[in-house]
C-alpha cells in the first residue's frame, strides 16, 4: 500500500522537476512512511516528451525487494503502484513460462511483466485493489489504471500539454500554479449525495479515474483516452437464455458462495506483516473474521471500538462474535470528538466528504494500526446481498406501484404529511411520511431522493438565486440516474443494489475506509470486493437475498456456523456518531461561528436565510438537520483549508 504521483508531458508541456515531485510525494507520506523513490524520463533526440514517477511505500509484501518505481529487465517499462495484487503468486509462473525474468518477489513486478505481455489488457489479469501508472518508454505513453471496484484512488489533471496524477488531490496541489476554482456542478452533487462522484472533483479541471477504467496519455501527440474495462454483470436475461439454462437451486448457490468467499479471504491473508480484522459484530465482519480464523493456525487479532452512547455501541455483539470464533480481541472505548478529528478529516479527504462515520472509522484505524499493518473488513456485503433497510422500502414501493390508481392516490395524499412526528431523523412516523411522499415518483427518482441529504424539494431553497442560474437546470441526481440506465436488471431491488455498487460503494464507503485507514498507514482489504465474489453475487437471484423483511438471507444461511444466533437476527446498526446531540451541545458554537460567519454566508452558493433557518431549527430542537449541518460545516472548513488558505 503506497502513495503515487507524477506526470507526463509533450515537447510543449512543462516537465515536473525533482523538487516538485518530491513535494508531491511528501504530501502522501502517510500512505507510505517506509520508503520513497522517483524516476524521470526526458526527451532524447527523436523521443518527444517525458515522464516522472514518484512513490511513497508502506511495506507489505517483499519487504526488502519492493522498492519503486520499478522497471522491467531493460528499463523500457517503469511503474509506480498503489495497492495489492493478490494473485501475484499465480501470475508469476505463467509470466515466467512466457519468457519474463523476475528479480523480486513483489506483486509490483508482476504488473510490469503483465503489461509487457498483454499491454492494456494486463488489468484483466489482475485480481486485487490497485491504482498504478506505467511509463512505456518505447511507446512514449503513460498508462493509468484503477481497480474494478474503486478501492484505490487515482486523480489527474490534463492541461497545457501535460497530464499529472496522484493518489490524492493534495499532492497535485503541490505543483506551482495549479488553480483552485470550485466546480459548480460538483457543489450540487455534494449537497445531494454527501460526496463528489467520479469523474468530477470539487475543483474544476481535476478528475478522478473511475473504477474499472484505464487511461493513456501519448507524450508524442498529447492524445488522451479513457476506457472502461470491467463492470459487474448485472444484466437482463432474455426468455431464450432463461429457457435454455437450468437455474441453480439455493443449495448450489450456497456452495458457490461458500467456496468463492472463502478463497477470497484466503488470498487476502497473504502478507509479510502482522494482520487482523475489523470486527463490528455485524454479519459481514463476523463472516470474514470467521473465515480467517478457519484458515489460521493461531487466534486472529480482531478490533472494535465502542462509544458511551448506547445507540452507537456494538461492543457486546463484537465480543460475542470474538468469543464464538476464538479470536484475540482488542476492544477500545473512545469518546469521539469532532473538534479533534475535523481538521484531520478535512485535510485527509481532500474534498468535502460528509459521511460522518468517517470519524469512528479514523479512530478505529488509528487504534488498530498500533497492533497490525493490515486489516480485513466486511465492506461490500450490504450492497451485494441487499443488506440495507432501504432495499426493503424499494421492494415495498414497487409493490404499491402495482396497486390500483385510486389506492395509490390515497396513499400519496398530502394529509399524511400533517401527522405529528418526532424531530429525529430515524423516528418511525417521519420515515413513513417520507416514504409516502415519494410514492408518486418514478422508482429511480424516488430512490435518489431517499438517499439524498438535500433532496429535490430542499435543494432549490438552499441555493442562492445566482448559483441556481449558474447551474442552469443541472440535475444533481444524474449520477444515480445514469447508473440506473446501465443496470439493466428487470427487478428494481437488484437494479438498485447494482446502482449502489457503482455509486455509493466506491464514492462513499470505499473512499471513507481507504482515506481513514491510510491516514494512519493501515492497509484495509475487503474480501467481498473480490471481483469473483461480486460477479457471483450479481447472478444470485434476488429472492435468495431479500426474503420477507430481512436481507442477506443467503449470506446468513450459508455461513450460519460462523454467526452467533443474536447476530443472525439483529438489525443493522450502522457506524455513526451522535451528530444530533453534538450540534445542540458541544458543537453548537462551532456550527454557529462557522456557518453564520460572514465569510461563509457571502460565498454565494447558498441563501443565507436558508442557512440561518437550518441552524435555528436544529438548535431549538424543532427539527433534526444534523446530517445537513454536518455537510455544510465540512464544506466550509474544506474551503477555508484548500481554497482560501495554504494546504502545505
Amino acid at each position: 500500500m503506497c502513495g503515487i504521483a507524477g506526470g507526463s508531458w509533450t515537447s510543449r508541456g512543462k516537465p515536473l522537476d525533482e523538487s516538485v515531485l518530491r513535494r508531491m510525494t511528501d504530501a502522501l507520506v502517510h500512505r507510505g512512511p517506509d520508503d520513497f523513490g522517483n524516476y524521470f524520463s526526458t526527451s532524447n533526440g527523436q523521443l518527444a516528451g517525458g515522464a516522472a514517477l514518484g512513490f511513497r511505500r508502506l511495506s507489505i509484501i517483499d519487504l526488502s525487494g519492493g522498492h519503486q518505481p520499478m522497471s522491467n529487465e531493460d528499463g523500457s517499462v517503469w511503474i509506480a503502484f498503489n495497492g495489492e495484487v493478490y494473485n501475484y503468486r499465480e501470475l508469476k509462473p505463467e509470466l515466467t513460462r512466457l519468457g519474463h525474468q523476475f528479480r523480486t518477489s513483489s506483486d509490483t513486478e508482476c504488473i510490469v511483466h503483465a503489461y509487457e505481455q498483454w499491454g492494456r489488457d494486463c488489468v484483466t489479469h489482475l485480481r486485487g485493489m490497485f491504482a498504478f501508472a506505467i511509463w512505456d518508454n518505447r511507446r512514449r505513453t503513460l498508462f493509468l489504471a484503477r481497480d474494478r471496484l474503486g478501492q484505490k484512488p487515482l486523480v489527474y489533471r490534463l492541461a497545457d500539454n501535460r497530464l499529472t496524477f496522484a493518489s490524492e488531490l493534495k499532492a497535485l496541489l503541490q505543483i506551482p500554479g495549479m488553480p483552485r476554482e470550485i466546480e459548480p456542478q460538483a457543489v450540487a452533487d455534494f449537497v445531494t449525495l454527501q460526496y463528489v462522484p467520479h469523474p468530477r472533483t470539487m475543483l474544476r479541471g481535476y478528475s478522478k479515474l473511475p473504477p474499472g477504467h484505464w487511461a493513456e496519455f501519448h507524450a508524442a501527440t498529447g492524445d488522451f483516452i479513457v476506457q472502461r474495462y470491467w463492470e459487474a454483470p448485472y444484466r437482463r436475461r432474455d426468455s431464450t437464455e432463461a429457457s435454455t439454462q437450468t437455474a441453480p437451486d439455493s443449495i448450489d448457490w450456497k456452495g458457490q458462495l461458500r467456496k468463492t468467499l472463502t478463497e477470497a479471504v484466503q488470498i487476502r491473508m497473504r502478507c509479510d506483516v502482522p494482520f487482523g480484522a475489523f470486527l463490528s459484530g455485524g454479519v459481514d465482519s463476523t463472516i470474514i473474521t470467521g473465515l480467517m480464523q478457519q484458515q489460521s493456525e493461531r487466534p486472529v487479532q480482531t478490533f472494535s471500538i465502542g462509544f458511551s452512547e448506547k445507540q452507537f455501541d456494538e461492543r457486546s455483539y463484537a465480543r460475542e462474535a470474538a468469543t464464538k470464533l476464538g479470536t484475540d480481541h482488542h476492544e477500545f472505548v473512545v469518546d469521539p470528538s469532532a473538534v479533534e478529528m475535523l481538521p484531520k478529516l478535512v485535510w485527509h479527504y481532500d474534498e468535502p466528504f460528509a459521511d460522518s462515520s468517517a470519524i469512528p472509522t479514523m479512530y478505529l484505524s488509528q487504534l488498530t494500526r498500533q497492533h497490525v499493518t493490515v486489516a480485513l473488513t466486511g465492506d461490500g456485503g450490504d450492497e451485494l446481498f441487499a443488506g440495507y433497510d432501504r432495499y426493503l422500502a424499494v421492494d415495498l414501493a414497487s409493490k404499491i406501484d402495482r396497486l390500483p390508481r385510486l389506492v395509490r392516490a390515497a396513499m400519496t395524499s398530502s394529509l399524511w404529511q400533517k401527522l405529528p412526528s418526532s424531530v429525529h431523523q430515524k423516528s418511525r412516523i417521519r420515515q413513513v411520511k417520507r416514504f409516502l411522499a415519494a410514492l408518486g415518483q418514478t422508482p429511480e427518482r424516488r430512490y435518489a431522493n431517499w438517499v439524498s441529504i438535500f433532496d429535490d424539494a430542499r435543494r432549490p431553497g438552499l441555493f442562492s438565486r445566482d448559483f441556481l442560474q449558474t447551474l442552469n437546470g443541472y440535475d444533481s441526481a444524474s449520477f444515480l440516474m445514469n447508473a440506473y440506465d446501465r443496470c439493466a436488471e428487470r427487478d428494481i431491488v437488484q437494479r438498485t443494489t447494482c446502482v449502489d455498487l457503482e455509486t455509493y460503494l466506491p464514492c462513499d464507503i470505499l473512499t471513507k475506509v481507504d482515506i481513514a485507514s491510510m491516514a494512519f498507514s493501515l492497509e484495509c482489504r475487503s474480501p467481498f470486493m473480490d471481483h469473483h465474489v461480486v460477479e457471483l453475487a450479481s447472478r444470485i437471484p434476488r429472492g435468495l437475498k431479500l426474503q420477507g423483511r430481512r436481507g442477506k438471507r443467503i449470506l446468513i444461511e450459508t455461513f450460519a456456523d460462523l454467526l452467533p444466533a443474536s447476530i443472525q437476527t439483529r438489525r443493522k446498526m450502522g457506524f455513526g456518531v451522535p451528530l444530533d446531540h453534538w450540534f445542540r451541545n458541544s458543537l453548537r458554537s462551532l456550527v454557529a461561528d462557522t456557518l453564520l460567519d460572514r465569510r461563509c454566508l457571502d460565498r454565494g452558493y447558498f441563501d443565507p436565510s436558508a442557512i440561518r433557518r437550518l441552524v435555528d431549527e436544529h438548535t431549538s430542537s424543532q427539527w433534526d438537520h444534523s446530517a445537513r449541518l454536518w455537510l455544510l460545516l465540512v464544506f466550509e472548513l474544506w474551503q477555508q483549508r484548500f481554497v482560501d488558505g495554504s494546504n502545505s
